[in-house]
């Protein structure tokens, strides 16, 4: 009796069905697309691609198909997706900018440095290169394990033999599922020096290993400026990131003048946008010494950069444009592969090594019985026919005349029946003198053959002697000797400590900036203005007032614990009424400006909110980068930001809207870069409503109306954490001290 359907369905919990279907989608994503593995160092669609052109037979000495056909051929038999990705795959490959050993041989448009597109697939060609080759060399020969293809009438390799170590020679990356992967190109001739090294020497460091590994080898070239030590951190953790620059040189023109002419620039920069930024920075004269750039590059890279006068210093002039473009850019490193075992795992330079080789040592033995069985096979059959050949007229007439041929030679010659079958399907050209002279020696030539596979598979020492002599063949022919395999990564020093400012390409001017009530901002040349002849909006009022110079960062502090930085030159000038600083800022529509202040370098601020929670924060800490802002105070339910003072003395004076005022001493407060902080004051029902900082010696200062100041010599100071006392006779009554 067969169920309905509504007897075979089984209720599952909606949390363990999107569980168990985002856990199976999650590693499909790692293990099938996006993480190379570390014995060839290629991902599912590359390794389908190299096969399938081994298929269709496109060697790099045959003449090339069209990649419509190959990406025809992935699609059908192979990888069941898009033909955009597979191309996309493909073009990658076969892109020397892109591809440090490059594993496509592609005739056609397959784009540029610029980051122009390739042409379609019906226009373009493609065939194996050298190293695709040598990638594939012995997967004939039972090297690797295959599985059955998507659709289960085909067979694919699990992985290549990889006689070329791909993953650290060309590198890879890839996203997958909450992890990725990030591996810079190496050059091959170095990496064949260490896996030799750690051939001889297996208990070989990092730090030995990297006395012949410099460092990547991009195939754009550039200089390595990263410091000695976080290059070796960051090959002994498998995680880190090298700084490359552009390499440039300088040609003299007449008349003491110079130009600067960029030949490399760094991997993964498109030329054309580095181009527009460069453009833009000389339109925008964001760089007074830059006067012009020109694109002069053809098959090479050449861009021309013009200084202002003769009197720039190149070196100077660099600097600042590696700060503000991409002529210097970072490539991270994240060696997360797959193992042998298919599981994914961050490794180092030491473990790809060993990982690689031991593969390696797989693929020979597995190639050394798989050519074993073949001979043994081969001399059986010689054997048989050498045996034949004593006495050829018996063979014919048993083959005439009786009507089990096969049977009747194994039985008159003690034959196999795999030599009986060998000797019925002989030829009868083949039954001449000369040719058993021939069988003679080619048993001979097996025989010996043999023997140095059985003593191969042996002897451990004799595999791996072998292995590196592999490996040095591939080191012969794509390494520092040959054209493609010299290093093009120069290995540079680390720039110096000092910052190259910006400032000086901003002319500095002093300026006063006007925050109205309403978070209307704006900046007018010059101090000492009279702000009572500053307008504003209807409803609207004088809320801060800054003295400042147009090479400042200002900042403001929100009440809702937030920092926000702008640059005092992008303020917006003119008697107007200003803009909205909501507009340069991304500050909370519940949120109000605290405080307005120029950044000092080096200078502390103590910060408070209205529940009597502060601590004290170097101001270096409190600069934002974006316009979102940086939370620096965190605040409790109900609470606000309410104060942000520099640190000018070493006593803390805190007042609260209960009038009570408390000191303690400045060393009572952390210093910290983000938090609550810890309690300044208690109160019963009532909020801390200002805050200053002083010197205890001079006492504590605070403002009369008038402008006119008011000091107390002899303030009691306690601890903090107290609900303190009545202020002294003529303290303001709106408890403020300024």
């Amino acid at each position: 009796m067969t169920s309905t359907p509504s007897e075979s369905i089984l209720p599952v919990p909606l949390h363990d069905a999107l569980s168990t279907r985002y856990l199976n989608y999650a590693l499909s994503t790692i293990t099938s697309r996006s993480l190379p593995d570390v014995r060839d160092g290629l991902k599912p669609v590359h390794r389908r691609l190299l096969y399938a052109m081994r298929q269709l037979r496109l060697a790099s000495t045959t003449p090339p198909k069209k990649s419509a056909r190959v990406v025809g051929d992935v699609i059908g038999q192979y990888h069941p997706h898009g033909d955009a990705s597979i191309y996309d795959a493909l073009v990658r490959m076969a892109q020397d900018f892109a591809q440090r050993y490059p594993l496509v041989d592609g005739q056609g448009n397959f784009g540029n440095i610029d980051g122009d597109n390739a042409a379609a697939m019906r226009y373009t060609e493609a065939r194996l290169t050298a190293v695709a080759e040598a990638l594939l060399e012995g997967i004939d020969d039972d090297a690797v394990d295959f599985r059955e293809t998507y659709d289960g009438e085909g067979r694919e390799p699990v992985v290549l033999p990889a006689a070329f170590p791909n993953l650290l020679a060309n590198g890879s990356q890839g996203i997958a599922v909450g992890m990725a992967t990030s591996i810079p190109p190496h050059n091959v001739g170095e990496i064949c020096d260490a896996l030799q090294m750690l051939i001889k020497r297996p208990a070989a460091t990092v730090d030995d290993l990297l006395t012949v590994v410099a460092g990547p080898d991009f195939p754009t070239g550039g200089e390595l400026v990263e410091s000695a030590a976080a290059i070796r951190e960051a090959y002994a953790t498998g995680r880190g990131a090298f700084r490359v620059r552009a390499r440039w040189e300088i040609e003299k023109q007449p008349l003491g003048m110079y130009q600067i002419v960029v030949t490399e620039i760094p991997y993964q920069v498109q030329k054309s946008r580095l181009i527009e930024k460069l453009a833009e920075i000389v339109t925008a004269k964001k760089l007074s010494t830059l006067e012009d750039v020109r694109d002069e590059s053809a098959e090479d890279v050449r861009i021309v950069l013009v200084p202002k006068s003769r009197n720039v210093e190149a070196d100077m002039l660099m600097e600042q444009l590696f700060r503000l473009t991409e002529l210097e850019s970072r490539f991270s490193l994240n060696m997360n592969v797959l193992d042998a075992t298919n599981v994914p795992r961050v490794m180092g330079l030491k473990d790809v090594c060993r990982a690689f080789l031991d593969h390696r040592h797989e693929v020979l033995e597995r190639r050394s019985r798989h050519r074993l069985g073949k001979i043994e096979r081969r001399l059986e059959i010689l054997a048989g026919y050498l045996i034949v050949f004593l006495d050829l007229d018996e063979v014919i007439r048993i083959i005439r005349e009786e009507d089990e041929p096969k049977q009747g030679l194994m039985a008159r010659f003690t034959l196999t029946e795999l030599q009986a079958d060998a000797i019925l399907d002989m030829r009868l050209r083949s039954l001449r003198k000369l040719e058993e002279m021939e069988i003679r020696r080619e048993f001979d030539g097996l025989s010996g053959e043999r023997d140095d596979l059985l003593a191969l598979l042996a002897d451990e020492g004799k595999r791996w002697k072998s292995i590196s002599s592999e490996i040095g063949q591939i080191r012969k022919k794509f390494g520092q000797d040959t054209e493609l395999g010299r290093r093009r990564t120069k290995i540079g020093e680390p720039p110096s400590a000092v910052v190259v400012s910006l400032e000086p390409q901003i002319e500095r001017e002093p300026i006063t900036v006007f925050l109205s009530e309403k978070g209307w901002i704006r900046a007018l040349r010059g101090h000492g203005l009279d702000p009572g002849e500053i307008k504003y909006k209807d409803g609207d009022g004088e809320g801060f007032v800054l003295q400042a110079e147009t090479t400042d960062k200002i900042l403001l502090f929100g009440s809702d614990g937030r920092f926000y930085t702008l640059g005092a030159d992008k303020l917006p000038r003119g008697r107007g009424f200003g803009e909205p600083v909501r507009m340069m800022v991304d500050l909370a529509n519940d949120a109000d400006i605290v405080a307005l202040l120029a950044h000092v370098p080096g200078r502390k601020l103590v910060l408070a909110s209205t529940d009597g929670r502060g601590f004290v924060v170097p101001e270096s800490d409190v600069v934002a980068q974006t316009r979102a802002g940086k939370q620096v105070l965190n605040l409790n339910d109900g609470a606000k930001a309410a104060v942000c003072r520099p640190v000018t003395g070493d006593t803390v004076a805190v007042v609260g809207t209960n009038r009570r005022l408390l000191c303690f001493p400045l060393s009572e407060l952390p210093e910290m870069s983000r938090g609550k902080g810890v309690t300044l004051q208690k109160y019963h029902g009532a909020a801390l409503s200002d805050l200053t900082v002083f010197k205890r010696e001079e006492g504590l200062i605070w403002q009369m109306g008038g402008g006119r100041t008011r000091t107390e010599p002899e303030i009691p100071v306690t601890a903090r954490g107290r609900t303190g006392n009545l202020p002294p006779r003529g303290f303001p009554q709106t408890n403020k001290f300024t």
